[in-house]
């Protein structure tokens, strides 16, 4: 599997052992046939739970009030609505299973159903969303016991619908997506940042350089190739637990700036990456690196 194992531990996350080329403990064939329908059943409730939240969102999507620059009750309620949506969907279908929290708790390594933990952000592009700008979306991931399992990044706007299962090919609808092979960064490559990059940066990157305001949408256009690489800053593991599912399935990695390798689950507790981070292919990001410079 590609993803990391946790570097540290949170309340009993990492006092897991095994081998990473059999992530589950799996020693028995009825073992990974019985783990492969589960996670199967449980790919389908991602997708149609998500779809469903999608499709409610799209009746509160551009209904901003005009007179204001940023319609805050409008996002509250859009958020608050979807997150029962889920809610209830998750406690119909699997009544054990955990939802992510800031103030997470753990007892660690256990075989019973709340190994199950799912991360949901019911609304990633708020500005865009209340403003009426399609570049938003719906994320999903799954962990057992801290382990990824899935990821989906949804744009009920666009219709785009990004999914991957840790270890597999990632997915854009039914079309298999990987990042950029290009050799070089040229001047039709595309950068995706936050929107106070160029207080912070200066560049003399080849291509554009351009913010789309969600980030979601801007790793999932990484991993289908479209955008070269992207720098991020002022995120947290919510934010990104499904997209590493996506990056990582479709040939990339999350990376420090300095071009190490960065580790999500040393962030499991829900705080502030307090680090700006890339994410592309790691031929594009040491490319990318030497057209960076902070501001100083």
């Amino acid at each position: 599997m590609p993803a990391e194992r946790p570097k540290k531990k949170i309340a009993g996350i990492g006092q897991r052992r095994f081998q990473p080329s059999n992530p589950f403990g799996i020693t028995q064939p009825s073992q990974k046939e019985e783990l492969v329908s589960e996670i199967r059943q449980l790919t389908e409730f991602a997708i149609e739970t998500v779809r469903q939240a999608g499709t409610r969102a799209l009746d509160f999507y551009g209904k901003g009030k005009r007179q204001l620059k940023f319609d805050m009750s409008l996002v509250t309620e859009t958020e608050l609505h979807l997150a029962q949506i889920f809610r209830e969907q998750l406690k119909k279908q699997y009544p054990e299973h955990q939802i992510f929290q800031n103030n997470l708790e753990t007892t660690g390594y256990t075989h019973d159903d709340k190994r199950y933990l799912w991360i949901y952000d019911p609304l990633d592009g708020v500005a865009n969303f209340q403003a009426g700008i399609p570049i938003w979306g719906i994320s999903f991931a799954l962990l057992e016991n801290f382990w990824p399992i899935l990821g989906i990044f949804h744009m009920p706007a666009t219709g785009d619908f990004f999914h991957a299962c840790a270890g597999q090919k990632a997915y854009r609808g039914d079309m298999e997506i990987r990042v950029s092979d290009q050799d070089a960064l040229n001047d039709e490559s595309l950068f995706l940042t936050f929107s106070r990059f160029h207080q912070r940066y200066r560049t003399t990157f080849p291509g554009k350089v351009r913010n789309l305001g969600c980030t979601g949408a801007h790793l999932s256009y990484v991993a289908m190739g479209r955008a070269e690489a992207a720098l991020l800053s002022n995120v947290t593991y919510q934010d990104l637990a499904a997209a590493r599912v996506l990056i990582e399935s479709a040939g990339g990695k999350i990376f420090k700036m300095d071009g190490t390798e960065f580790f999500l689950n040393e962030y499991l507790e829900g705080q502030q990456i307090d680090e700006d981070l890339l994410v592309g292919s790691p031929n594009a990001i040491s490319q990318v690196r030497e057209f960076l410079k902070e501001q100083i």
